[in-house]
């Protein structure tokens, strides 16, 4: 592929390419990590990004999909 036939192909947006590689539709990965489906389906579509706290979010997802997913689901830990 040239550099011109690379600048010009779609490019899938990071976020994409996560919830597939994790075999979740839109609305399973919106729901299971708390994130508006609106607002996911607007990274998507390129409509919009994620913010920079949200990039980090996101590689924590992808580092640790379950770790992430307990976290979120477990209350806070008694000090």
């Amino acid at each position: 592929m040239t550099e011109a036939e690379w600048q010009a192909a779609r490019k899938v947006p990071r976020t994409k390419t996560l919830r597939r590689a994790l075999g979740l539709t839109q609305e399973a990965f919106a729901l299971r990590y708390r994130i508006p489906l609106s607002t996911l389906r607007d990274w998507e579509q390129g409509k919009s990004e994620p913010d920079q706290s949200t990039r980090a979010y996101l590689r924590a997802i992808a580092g640790d999909p379950v770790g992430v997913e307990r976290a979120l689901h477990v209350g806070p830990r008694a000090a």
